[in-house]
């Protein structure tokens, strides 16, 4: 995908979304794990062979392609759970904006525990730079419109705080963590209900109070009965840009409305100028490109 680092809501490439990092303790086991699937039971071959155990050296996160990075402190984990002497010098902390042939970072230390980490420390920071970056993509592309862009539940096994963490980096919200965060009502749960009525009173009985219920309605007459039952939002899926802006008229303000449903960064603004509150999109984690960033050897 063709990232545009000055979009509509003319945003420069050294502007940084306000994001807490992940506490080390959260990323930490999905990194350890990552390394020890790499090493496998005898370490990396070709490089104790060639390297010698003493030798230091320096490179340099490069990018190959602009956009938005995420996962430095993913990847500066990366080189110093190998080797906790490394020195990562970060250039473009999460969030900025880079074009090609920025240097994102300067790694320090030992040679072998560098090349050692140097593939899961691009693995995790291509793919999370790739995420933020769509993101942004998509955001840039709705403008100053009200709605919020936020990915969903179609992450990647294990990857799921990364990835989510990510989408805050690119300028985008987050939908629910997991199961236990809220109710969404879909067309599953209706139908093994008996009925939407039903599938709301049964979600109403069996979660506490500070638990937000949303319904998912595919038309304007299933939105009237979803509006009926003054449901806390209303996930409006795969509808006409028209049938949507109806939808939102009719809402107006009884819920908050989320849009879903192969939503493209070409398609997003007619979406945002419906008026929804949300704009979902799953392919933001379950199926975005990596941003090509590489690690070179950098001569003192």
């Amino acid at each position: 995908m063709s990232i545009n680092i000055m979009g509509a809501s003319g945003r420069g490439e050294t502007e940084q979304w306000d994001v807490a990092p992940l506490p080390q303790v959260m990323i930490e086991p999905l990194v350890r794990t990552a390394l020890l699937e790499d090493l496998g039971r005898a370490g990396d071959l070709t490089t104790n062979a060639i390297v010698p155990a003493n030798h230091r050296g320096r490179t340099a996160l490069v990018a190959r392609q602009p956009g938005v990075v995420a996962g430095m402190d993913v990847a500066r984990l990366a080189f110093q759970l190998v080797d906790p002497e490394i020195r990562v010098d970060i250039r473009k902390p999460d969030g900025s904006r880079i074009r090609p042939g920025d240097v994102i970072a300067m790694v320090e230390g030992n040679s072998r525990a560098m090349l050692m980490a140097e593939r899961t420390a691009l693995n995790f920071l291509c793919h999370m730079s790739g995420i933020a970056s769509s993101t942004a993509a998509v955001v840039d592309a709705i403008g100053d419109a009200r709605a919020r862009v936020v990915c969903t539940r179609k992450t990647m096994p294990g990857l799921r705080i990364v990835q989510k963490y990510a989408v805050r980096v690119g300028g985008g919200s987050n939908h629910r963590f997991g199961l236990d965060d809220a109710v969404l009502i879909k067309d599953n749960h209706v139908a093994i209900a008996g009925g939407v009525a039903q599938a709301v009173r049964r979600a109403r009985a069996g979660v506490g109070h500070l638990v937000k219920i949303e319904l998912e309605v595919d038309t304007l007459e299933q939105l009237d009965e979803a509006l009926e039952l003054k449901v806390d939002a209303i996930l409006l899926d795969n509808m006409s840009v028209e049938a949507m802006a109806e939808a939102v008229r009719r809402v107006d303000g009884r819920a908050v409305t989320e849009a879903s449903g192969r939503i493209t960064p070409q398609t997003a603004p007619a979406v945002a100028k419906t008026g929804v509150d949300l704009i979902s999109i799953g392919w933001l984690t379950h199926s975005v490109g990596v941003l090509d960033i590489g690690l070179d050897h950098a001569p003192s």
